[in-house]
Formats: structure tokens, sequence, C-alpha cells
């Protein structure tokens, strides 16, 4: 009989997170959050390793945005900051606002501030980014579109790079299509490098009021001001439960950096598995990956381009632990944990609201046989559950499971999509989070560690993605 993961020990460890507020790469937070993880592994009396890096952060410090009358300055509440974009002098800027609808209008935003319309992506169909395996119940479907906050800023991510090569001394984003409140805090794009100019986001309703000034040519003042350190320091982390054979292992990986307490709290949920797993009589080798980069992806992706993610750094670096080459140990397997405890909150009629169910979970299963396990275990074990299992993808893939699935790994990711997943806001999302079924999600990939030792590698098999070396739209976009 398996060990059974205690909600209470998991509470523990997810609040422990919740402490370290804002942990984006690199910050005193995220560096916190990783002593504590390196803490509990020492408690547990597991050695661990680590994977230093230096790169440049950029973290918003604050922002502003007025609009300049005869009668006065008028406030523009701001959404936020985009991501790694640039920033302004203390004092800000105060230039004319340009409303560019067009890409013809970008040469008139030279010197000036665009404001610039990002419109809903509604267009993208639910197969064809999420190519459906199996699901659980059986009345769960894929939307049928792909929509919303994540893949409108990643496939418009466009605009402030526009701006810049425009010759802008700004630029406002505004949401178009979205209810106000599901786009406050919004960390979108995060797969960008430096921009190098100050962009904003403000919602669509402030956003009408700001585009009639900019129809009228008034001027603005704008502020973003950024915290900036040249030489970050971050860590990846990892540990390894030693099984009788050091000639094959498994993964299970998470990533440490994120805005709320979902994205990302699989460390907290690997810490249980370790706690329930260390004094287990192990065939295999069990390796445990806390990666950091996952929200600074242009530094910390694979520089040889073997897939998007922060893990595919860790996988260049570490190659006698997974490819199984030269005496290698081989990696059979991988478990991803990302965003656990999701309820679903939606657009209804233009407002953000609750719908009382858990939110569907995206997972991706590498090939046949991994996916028929991951759903026999939903099917016997969870009392809670909305699965959707897709096919691995070597350009629509997310998630730290992609650099796994690329290198020939069957991996097993959970990759949960919510509306508020980047969203980085006072509450930490914790409204929308339930401990229950975290829980039930971090027993499943206890048990479904443990169910792997039945099987050997030849009948787990390979990902259906085969080859070290593959192009995929991340590695494009992460060179931007």
């Amino acid at each position: 009989m398996n060990p059974t993961i205690s909600k209470t020990a998991l509470k523990t460890d997810f609040d422990k997170m919740l402490s370290f507020r804002n942990r984006m790469t690199g910050t005193r937070d995220q560096m916190a959050f990783i002593e504590y993880i390196k803490s509990r592994l020492t408690e547990l009396d597991i050695p661990y390793y680590v994977d230093p890096f230096f790169f440049r952060r950029w973290e918003a410090t604050g922002s502003s945005l007025e609009v300049l009358t005869e009668a006065g300055a008028v406030e523009i509440p701001v959404s936020s900051e985009h991501p790694y974009s640039g920033e302004t002098p203390e004092e800000g800027i105060v230039e004319e606002l340009v409303y560019v609808k067009t890409p013809l209008d970008y040469p008139k935003a030279r010197g000036k501030i665009a404001v610039i319309e990002v419109k809903n992506v509604d267009f993208i169909p639910g197969w064809l980014a999420f190519q459906k395996k199996s699901v659980w119940p059986e009345t769960e479907k894929l939307p049928a579109r792909y929509t919303g906050t994540v893949v409108t800023s990643f496939v418009r991510f466009f605009n402030g790079m526009l701006s810049k090569l425009a010759g802008a001394r700004g630029a406002v984003l505004v949401w178009k299509n979205l209810p106000d409140e599901m786009i406050q805090g919004q960390y979108l794009p995060f797969i960008l490098g430096y921009q190098g100019l100050p962009i904003l986001w403000v919602n669509e309703t402030n956003g009408k009021t700001l585009i009639a000034a900019a129809k009228e040519h008034k001027r603005a003042h704008l502020t973003l001001t950024a915290d900036v350190e040249e030489n970050a320091y971050t860590e990846t982390v990892y540990c390894m439960l030693r099984g009788r054979s050091d000639r094959e292992c498994v993964v299970v990986n998470t990533h440490t950096d994120g805005p709320n307490c979902v994205e990302e709290n699989g460390a907290p949920a690997m810490l249980q598995m370790l706690e329930a797993m260390k004094d287990k009589d192990l065939d295999r080798t069990y390796i445990f990956l806390f990666a950091t980069g996952h929200f600074r992806l242009p530094e910390f992706m694979d520089p040889l381009g073997t897939a998007f993610q922060a893990s595919s750094r860790w996988l260049s670096m570490h190659r006698q632990l997974w490819n199984g080459k030269g005496g290698h140990m081989r990696a059979v397997a991988c478990l991803t944990l990302e965003h656990l405890g999701c309820m679903e909150w939606i657009d209804v009629g233009g407002e953000y609201l609750p719908t009382g169910k858990i939110q569907p979970e995206l997972v991706y299963t590498g090939n046949r046989f991994v996916d028929q396990l991951y759903i026999d275990e939903v099917k016997e074990n969870r009392t809670r559950v909305r699965t959707i299992t897709c096919k691995g993808h070597p350009i629509l893939h997310f998630g730290e499971g992609e650099n796994f699935f690329l290198n020939g790994i069957p991996d097993i990711a959970l990759c949960t999509a919510p509306e508020y997943l980047c969203a980085k806001n006072p509450s930490q999302e914790i409204e929308k989070f339930d401990l229950d079924l975290m829980t039930e999600q971090t027993q499943t990939f206890l048990n479904l560690a443990l169910k792997l030792e039945q099987y050997s590698a030849k009948e787990i098999g390979r990902s259906d993605f085969l080859g070290e070396r593959r192009f995929s739209l991340g590695t494009l976009i992460g060179k931007l």
C-alpha cells in the first residue's frame, strides 16, 4: 500500500512558500524559498546539489499613468507592468499620446507614447492548441477555442517590440474583450528578452479614456521604475533518492519561481513526495528537480536549443543523469508537477466569476503507455477530477515537461492553465485555490511514481517525439 500524503504537512510547506511573496526569478523572496527547500531536504537527510546562475534581473518597482488636460491630470489606473520592458527616469516622461490602430501607425509614435489595443485571441481552435488523447470523466471536453490572457500576450507579443523599433519613448497596451478583473496584475508576456522601452498594461475600461485622449493628441505623464540587477543570483536545486540500480532513473520536476499561490506550487508537493518515498526500497533512482528560470526563459533555456523551458538548462548540463549514453544513467520517465489546486474562474458575460468547479486539468502524456497509466490512476483514486490528457507537441507544448518529451523521455506533466495563472496580486490568488484538491493531485503523482517501479523501461517506452535537437516555436521566441 502506498504512503498517504498528509494535508496538514502539505499545508505547512505551502504556507511557507506563500510567506515568500515575490518569488520571481532571482528575487530575494525566490532565493529565500530555495533556501527553505534546501533546509527541508537537509531535515529529511537527503543530499542535494546546486547549479548556480547569474543573469540580468529586471523587476518593476512602480508605475503610473496620467493624461494631461486643461483641467488637470487625469489618472489612468495601471493593470500591470510589461515584464522586462524598460524604465523611465524617476520623474517619468511627458509625451504626446499616439493611437496605433494598424501597423502603418507605428512610425507616427516616434518620440511619443504609443497606445495599442491588444484584442483577446479567440481564433485558435482548442484541438490545435491541445491535441486531446483521453478524458476523465467521459463528459469532459476541450474548449472550442484556446483564448485568454496567456495566449493573447504570447501571440501578440510584438506590439512593444514594434513600438521600440518605431522609436517610441513608451507604450501602453490596452487589453480588449477580457474582463477588467481577469487581467489585473498579469505578469505577461514573460517570454521576451529585455525590451529597452517602458511598457504598461491597462484594462479595457480605463483604456477607452486613454484611447480617446490619444485621438485628441493629448499628452500623458508615464512613469515605470524598476530594480535592475546586472548580476542577480539564483539556483536550480536537485536531489536523488538512490535506488538499487543507478542505470535508470525517473525525474520528478517543477520550478521555484512564480507570482502567486498556484504558479508555482509544485515544490511543496514534491517535498511531500520526497518525505513519503525517502525510506522506500526503490529499484530505480528518483531525481527531484527544482528548476529556476521559468519566468526568465530567454536567459535560462538551453543555449543549444533543446527546448524552451527552464529545465532544459539542467538537461544540457547533466546529460550523464538522463541520456543513457556511454554508461550514463537513463531517464525512463518524467513526472512534472505544476499549478496544483486550481479552481475554475471564467468570463461570464464580461464578469470574472467562479463556477464552483475545479479547473480542468491539462496533462501532457508522452506516449500511450503513460497516458493509460495516468488515466487508470485518476479513475481509481481521485474523488474530484476533470482531466484532459494531451499529446506532446514540438511547438504548442507548455510547461516544464516539454523538455523531457522533446528528448525522448515520456512525461506525465500536469500543466493546468487558469486565467489567473500569471497574475501578480496582493491576494496571491489564494481565493481561487483549493488545498484538498492539491492534496489529491499530489497523492496521484506519488502513486504514479511508485507504479512506475512495476514496469520495465521497455514497457514504459520512449516519448512519441524522439531526438535531442528539434525546432520548437519556443526556441525562436526565446531569441527575441
